[in-house]
Parts: C-alpha cells; sequence; structure tokens
C-alpha cells in the first residue's frame, strides 16, 4: 500500500492532486491517507510523529511523506528504508527517526526527474510519482547513498509535536522511556481518560506509544495554553 503523510490541511487542492497521480501511476494499489495535518513547516516535530505510527502499517508499505517548508531549494529528494518499509519525501529530516529505529535502514538522493517538475509541488510532481514506481516494482534511478543528516537530533523529542481535533497534546517522547511516577508539566500519569475525574489534565501512553497530555473531557491544548513545538518539562 501507499500512505499518505502531509502538512497540506484537508482543505485546499493538494492532497487530491497528489491522490490523482497515485491514481494514474499505481492504480491497483491501496492508498491509505494517514494525515494531512503534521505540524505545519515542521519535519523535526513530524519526523518523531511519523515514526510512531509508521509500524502499524505493513513491512512493504510505500510512504509517500511531504513535510517540505524547503521545497525547491537545496534539500535533495529521497528514499528512504527502513525496516522494510520504504519513505519517499525531502531530505530534510523527516525520514531520521525512523532511520533510527529501524533496521536495516539506508537512505538515497533520488535521481530521476519527471519531464514536469515545478518548484513548488515537489509532492506531486516528484514524490507520488516516484513512490507509485516503488509501489510497482517499477526502478527509480537514485545517486549515491546518503546518511541520516541530523545526528544531533535526540532520540526522543520533549516538545509537543501534534495537537488532535480533542485538543490532546502529543509529545515527541515514547511514554516506554518514562518511569511510572515521571511528571510532564507538573502532570501526573493515568491509564487513561476515564482513570481521572472530569476535566482534570494529566498525561498517559497514547495508542501510538508517545507520551501525550490530556484533560478528561475536554482541551489540553486550550486549558493549558500548549502548542506544536512547545518544549515539555520531564520530571
Amino acid at each position: 500500500m501507499i500512505v499518505v503523510f502531509t502538512d497540506f490541511g484537508p482543505a485546499g487542492p493538494y492532497v487530491g492532486q497528489m491522490r490523482a497521480v497515485l491514481a494514474r501511476e499505481a492504480p491497483d494499489v491501496p492508498v491509505v491517507e494517514l494525515m494531512a495535518d503534521a505540524p505545519s513547516f515542521a519535519p523535526r516535530a513530524s519526523a518523531y510523529l511519523l515514526a510512531a505510527l509508521a509500524p502499524d502499517f505493513p513491512p512493504d508499505a510505500v510512504f509517500l511523506a511531504v513535510v517540505d517548508p524547503g521545497v525547491g531549494g537545496a534539500r535533495p529528494p529521497v528514499v528512504a528504508e527502513a525496516g522494510g518499509q520504504r519513505f519517499v519525501g525531502p531530505g530534510n529530516g523527516l525520514f531520521e527517526i525512523v532511520l533510527r529505529r529501524a533496521q536495516p535502514a539506508r537512505q538515497w538522493e533520488i535521481g530521476w526527474r519527471p519531464e514536469r517538475l515545478t518548484a513548488s509541488f515537489h509532492g506531486r510532481d516528484l514524490f507520488a510519482p516516484v513512490a507509485a514506481r516503488l509501489a510497482t516494482g517499477r526502478p527509480v534511478a537514485h545517486a549515491e547513498a546518503v546518511p541520516p543528516r541530523f545526528p544531533d537530533w535526540p532520540d526522543d523529542l520533549a516538545e509537543i509535536v501534534y495537537v488532535d481535533p480533542y485538543g490532546n497534546c502529543m509529545t515527541g517522547v515514547r511514554a516506554a522511556t518514562l518511569p511510572a511516577t515521571a511528571r510532564l508539566n507538573g502532570l501526573a500519569r493515568a491509564a487513561t481518560f476515564s482513570a481521572v475525574p472530569k476535566g482534570e489534565a494529566f498525561w498517559y501512553e497514547n495508542a501510538n506509544g508517545l507520551a501525550e497530555i490530556a484533560i478528561n473531557r475536554g482541551s489540553a491544548a486550550a486549558r493549558l495554553g500548549l502548542k506544536i513545538g512547545e518544549a515539555v518539562k520531564v520530571d
């Protein structure tokens, strides 16, 4: 399958235009729209989110992942392979964490170019057709392998990386790395929403393994003033 992960947002033509390319180039391959609201202009935050979500998909899945504020600039277009899954998108760190957490792992620069390549929409013009080619077993020319480019990024990111429609705030920290007694922004851990009274703030291990700050039947983002990119204090 092809899995689409972008910061394009649910409105506008962009996801639909990429889907049209996939339908033309890989009509028999199922497409899963994982998310269109990855952190905008934030490949680092998106990298930790993508790494938490990818393990739910088959080992031969192809991820079409585009969080690309530097589109048309110096960042290389890349294919990353980690644990059998392949990831197509910009070489701006978006695949740094998946490359660390799954083996074998490698990354290389895409050498193939389409006849039409606009400066501002590589998602449609380059990454979508490359993802379709990989998913259908067609070759994609590539340049020399390139290593992960952001070794200074932490293995777990103590920041808010996503705010869901309920106002729950996911961090880039894997809950399994934290002791049960840890406090996030002064909040104690709970097993789930129903374990605390209505309106109480807490943190818990969400279904993707990330530490998440939440309020039972309320918005943690609104009540606590949390937003993507904000540091989280871990005690």
